[in-house]
């Protein structure tokens, strides 16, 4: 699992490196400030998430059933949480609906914070 955490990791933060100089040199000229805005946090929680999930790997003990749903957590989490912000941005940009997008923002923030707990009781 600690490989899987290295791996997610490192994928999340070439992600968002990638995501975040396309936002500020690309879409700078045809997205409104506010959707600009939105798409920002999605990329700094990635990139924040990325740092965890390599943390994750170095300091949980490993096996254990608590580690590995911390690591699982993170990467749901990135994915819901960051991935329906993009797609709302998206959506939103072209003016095309984005109800179906907006209840899987919180579920993924969820998971995030379902994750950084999983990782304080693993070191207590």
């Amino acid at each position: 699992m600690q490989n899987i955490a290295y791996i997610f990791g490192g994928l999340f933060g070439f992600i968002s490196i990638v995501l975040g100089a396309f936002g500020s040199h690309l879409l700078k000229k045809k997205w409104s400030k506010e959707i600009l805005d939105s798409f920002e946090i999605g990329v700094k929680y990635q990139m924040y998430h990325a740092l965890f999930l390599i943390l994750l790997g170095l300091v949980l003990p490993l096996p254990s059933t608590i580690a590995t749903l911390a690591i699982i957590l993170a990467i749901v989490g990135v994915i819901m949480f960051s991935g329906s912000i993009y797609g709302i941005c998206i959506l939103k940009s072209r003016e095309i609906p984005v109800k179906f997008l907006g209840p899987i923002t919180p579920l993924g923030g969820l998971c995030l914070l379902l994750s950084w707990a999983f990782f304080l009781l693993s070191l207590i």
